[in-house]
């Protein structure tokens, strides 16, 4: 899809739809989303799996945040895989890399969600935490673009 009318063919095709938008919605969405990368890091020793599960929780909570600052919300058939393409589109063609990362992220967590027998190791949890950090700041940041009042402690 070209992404200079990505935004319109997902509402298109019933992928996403226009939402009010919501700071306070998004507020607790990325507060939720640091929450997650701490129990990320607490569980990198105990459980690779969970640590890697809430890495990828935080950037999928942060991408919904940016989405109800910019009035749009998924809709239901492939949120996850939507947030991720809204989010590559308003981060744009720099971040590009840190997307890839995040779509590569969801297709692993879902492979080993519904087919247990995949390992998942200690190094991909590693990365995938130090992935969920840099792409969460960033959401941050286009949050406090979209609405500079967004004040939290982080």
């Amino acid at each position: 899809m070209p992404s200079d009318d990505l935004i319109q063919q997902l509402l298109d095709a019933g992928f996403l739809k226009k939402h009010k938008k919501d700071p306070a919605q998004a507020k607790k969405l990325l507060l939720r989303s640091f929450r997650d990368l701490k129990t990320a890091k607490a569980n990198l020793k105990i459980d690779e799996e969970a640590a890697y599960t809430f890495a990828y929780l935080a950037m999928l909570r942060s991408g919904r945040a940016l989405m109800f600052l910019k009035s749009y919300r998924p809709t239901d058939g492939r949120q996850h895989k939507t947030v991720v393409e809204v989010a590559g589109f308003f981060l744009g063609k720099e971040y590009d890399d840190l997307v890839y990362k995040f779509e590569r992220m969801r297709r692993i967590r879902n492979q080993f969600t519904y087919e247990p027998d995949l390992p998942l190791g200690q190094k991909e949890a590693e990365e995938a935490l130090k992935t969920a950090e840099q792409f969460v700041q960033q959401m941050l940041k286009q949050a406090r673009k979209e609405d500079p009042q967004m004040e939290m402690e982080i």
